[in-house]
């Protein structure tokens, strides 16, 4: 069965998932294999029945000079600490990984509510950032300038109009470079498609942007998104240091959510600028997180539509330039 399943993919990726399924489950035979829909990742995912259990078969998309070489070891550390999915097989010249299959659970049914998540998601975080260190790739001001470059030429915006924006982002690199801190194990990508629930406990999943970095990354991306009121923001810190912050860690993490909020508006901005416009965009105008969701809520705008992804880029713009709520990644992705 899983050979028919198979066999709308290309030639390498067939064979490398068929490979990888041979190493991981020998001689057990398969029962099932079914796609699996969502997440935040461009890989072909699948969950693979076999033996009485299920498994997880991922397999990556085509090799990219940008892509981080560092995944599979990363994903490998991340699994031998208990914070990723057991991991049976990866290979990284085929870019395919068999692990556990996770039945998921919303992240709403953590028990004891959104406090208890916060707090749980703080001790997954320091337990990840506890870990064998993550090999290096690139400084995370460097990653976010690049992908801002990019949005820059792509003709998305009228000339001029993201010039305040690169400013911003050269004055707060140069504020962020003067006390960057010794990295640490990071996920890179810890928004909640990425965080999964089983009924007991968390894990983190999607290792393509793992590598070594500040560790105030991976706490940014979470409380912008699950921990977004100043109490659970509290609650998030103390269970990740295991004391209360201080002003200087605050003011640190206040430029580095400005980094990571300017790198969630270049990935969303990417991603319509591959699709045409009639013309570029004029201004950074954008919705309120209300109006966002009534949109979607009225069809005026749909999910993981172009036009939803490039509103929710300059949602996350002006949360960079303005400090504002940023509208977090909901169902509107």
């Amino acid at each position: 069965m899983a050979r028919d399943f198979f066999n709308h993919l290309p030639e390498g990726p067939r064979e490398a998932a068929h490979a990888a399924l041979r190493h991981a489950l020998g001689s057990v035979p398969i029962d099932d294999v079914a796609p699996v829909s969502g997440g935040a990742t461009a890989a072909s995912i699948f969950r693979v029945d076999a033996g009485g259990r299920p498994y997880l078969l991922r397999i990556e998309g085509p090799a990219s000079p940008l892509r981080n070489p560092h995944q599979y070891l990363s994903m490998r550390i991340a699994a031998e600490a208990g914070i990723a999915p057991r991991l049976y097989h990866a290979d990284e010249a085929s870019r395919v990984a068999v692990t556990d299959f996770i039945v998921r659970r919303p992240l709403e049914a953590h028990p004891g509510g959104p406090a208890a998540l916060a707090q749980a998601l703080g001790g997954l975080l320091a337990r990840l950032q506890g870990a064998p260190l993550f090999p290096h790739f690139v400084e995370y001001p460097d990653i976010v300038a690049r992908l801002w470059a990019h949005v820059c030429r792509t003709g998305l915006f009228a000339a001029g109009v993201l010039d305040r924006c690169t400013e911003r982002l050269a004055h707060i690199s140069e504020a962020y470079r003067r006390h960057a801190p010794p990295p640490v194990s990071s996920h890179n990508d810890s928004i909640p498609a990425n965080i999964l629930f089983d009924g007991e406990r968390l894990w983190l999943v999607d290792w393509e942007s793992a590598y070594r970095n500040d560790p105030l990354v991976d706490i940014a991306i979470v409380a912008d998104n699950l921990a977004r009121t100043g109490q659970l923001e509290s609650v998030l810190l103390r269970a990740w240091l295991g004391h209360q912050p201080d002003a200087a860690l605050l003011a640190r993490l206040a430029l580095v959510r400005a980094l990571t909020r300017l790198y969630y508006a270049g990935v969303l901005l990417s991603a319509s600028a591959t699709f045409p416009r009639a013309a570029p965009d004029t201004d950074l105008d954008a919705p309120t997180s209300a109006e966002l969701q009534a949109a979607v809520g009225t069809g005026h705008l749909k999910p993981g539509a172009p036009e939803t992804r490039h509103a929710l880029g300059k949602m996350f713009v002006a949360s960079f330039l303005k400090g504002v709520e940023t509208p977090g990644f909901s169902t509107a992705v």
